[in-house]
């Protein structure tokens, strides 16, 4: 499965510590079954074997929408699950690495946080790009934000999807419009919702209206 434009449009990020009472697998179909276009399974903290057993779980779940689910950086959790692809950032593993491991048929999305990287993501044959953080998060305590100028220069600098990543939630995301972003990446604003799906369908109406 290959990704493309459309499918960008909410790239919704898994995290347990916003399960609460719900499984995982159960926050994953709401989401999923609301309009999330894409799925990340990042969890950093989650064991290899136990993440494999995870993503097989998720991707049988992802199969009924239509929906393609990477795993972030660990590709060997990709080939025993058996998943679409992975997410590589700029310190994990290389992108020729990755590639060769899984072949040409997976898919391969790479973080790009400035116009030279993402020119250069994409000569190398990266499926689609992830830029940012374009706010604040508390993912990633370490970056400073994107100046949306220079989101707006990466899209119109590649021809690969760009899918706008960090501090994105409903009451931002539509700072975004203008930038010719394909989609967002979220973790909080689905996962930490009292009601994932219903965070999903407005997400999903606005950024209609963003990409327009």
């Amino acid at each position: 499965m290959k990704v493309n434009k459309e499918s960008m449009l909410v790239y919704a990020i898994t995290d347990r510590h916003w399960t609460g009472e719900k499984t995982l697998e159960q926050q994953v179909d709401e989401v999923l079954k609301n309009g999330a276009t894409f799925l990340q399974i990042r969890e950093k903290n989650m064991p290899h074997d136990e993440l494999v057993k995870e993503a097989v779980l998720i991707k049988e779940i992802a199969k009924k929408y239509n929906v393609p689910v990477v795993i972030d950086d660990d590709i060997y959790a990709v080939i025993e699950s058996g998943v679409d692809g992975v997410h590589i950032g700029q310190k994990d593993m290389d992108y020729i690495e990755a590639r060769k491991l899984l072949g040409d048929d997976k898919i391969i999305g790479m973080t790009a946080p400035s116009v030279e990287l993402a020119k250069k993501a994409e000569k190398l044959g990266a499926d689609y790009i992830g830029a940012g953080a374009v706010f604040n998060t508390s993912t990633k305590k370490d970056t400073r934000p994107l100046e949306l100028s220079t989101l707006k220069e990466i899209c119109s600098s590649i021809s690969i999807p760009v899918v706008a990543i960090g501090g994105i939630d409903h009451s931002n995301v539509r700072k975004l419009k203008g930038t010719d972003i394909d989609g967002v990446a979220v973790i909080s604003a689905l996962f930490g919702a009292d009601d994932p799906g219903e965070a999903t369908r407005e997400l999903v109406s606005i950024m209609k209206d963003v990409v327009k």
